[in-house]
């Protein structure tokens, strides 16, 4: 049985820490000025993992909050990924060194095959693969187009070139706070057979521990977002109940 861990979430466009819906750029709430200082939050109330997003990267195709993303990452001893707009072996090497643990390839991985096959060669699981789903195919370019790739397709072709992790987004249920797409997430993580962190969707502390009975079948985490912010979710009082889960998991 595979520990489930909860990534909280930092998406940040302007230096702010904001959530779109459904990743829609003029649909955007701001919830805190200082992204650093909700790093911070989350790490003081138990993160072992924290998500960041550029998505003002994403927009661009190319890393454009990398220094606050580096602040960030000073800022906290637990680790901190990051996709949003990489696009270059280059931008992937400056993130790591920035002390960044692992980043996140989206776009890339469908519109640059070669590039991303040897970051996975070079950076094994330091290498995260993003597949965002609209209706069951890959959206690109920050959520703004959707390729004809089916997502349990990609995931396997990628697995078969050495992706260890695959994070997965229904588009659909991101940011509108109506539960996870459980099926979908259990569907990728069989057809790929790797870890599968899932992002979208979670609502409440059950969604969560729905997520977490199917650890052993491949899903190893998930990111929550907005719940957070609301206050829907209890940051420390989850990761206490997802402990109790992870524990009698290894016992049993």
């Amino acid at each position: 049985m595979s520990a489930f861990t909860i990534y909280p979430a930092i998406d940040i466009r302007g230096g702010k820490c904001v959530r779109l819906v459904q990743g829609d750029y003029a649909r955007e709430t701001v919830y805190n000025e200082n992204p650093v200082e909700v790093a911070r939050s989350w790490e003081a109330q138990g993160g072992s993992y924290i998500h960041l997003v550029d998505l003002d990267g994403a927009k661009a195709g190319h890393p454009v909050n990398d220094e606050l993303i580096g602040e960030i990452a000073r800022s906290v001893q637990v680790p901190v990924q990051v996709g949003g707009g990489l696009r270059t072996l280059a931008d992937v090497e400056r993130l790591l060194g920035l002390g960044v643990n692992r980043v996140i390839l989206g776009t890339a991985a469908i519109e640059d095959r070669a590039f991303t096959e040897a970051v996975l060669g070079t950076y094994g699981d330091k290498v995260a693969i993003g597949i965002d789903a609209r209706d069951g195919f890959v959206a690109t370019r920050g959520w703004l187009e959707t390729s004809e790739v089916q997502a349990e397709v990609l995931a396997k072709e990628l697995a078969a070139k050495g992706a260890e992790t695959f994070i997965f987004t229904d588009i659909s249920r991101d940011g509108m706070m109506q539960g996870p797409n459980v099926e979908a997430i259990r569907s990728l993580a069989q057809a790929s057979g790797r870890t599968v962190i899932a992002s979208g969707g979670v609502t409440v502390q059950d969604d969560l521990l729905k997520l977490a009975a199917y650890a052993a079948q491949g899903i190893g985490g998930a990111i929550v977002g907005k719940a957070l912010y609301t206050g829907s979710i209890d940051l420390a009082q989850a990761i206490q109940a997802i402990s109790t889960v992870n524990s009698a998991d290894y016992i049993s």
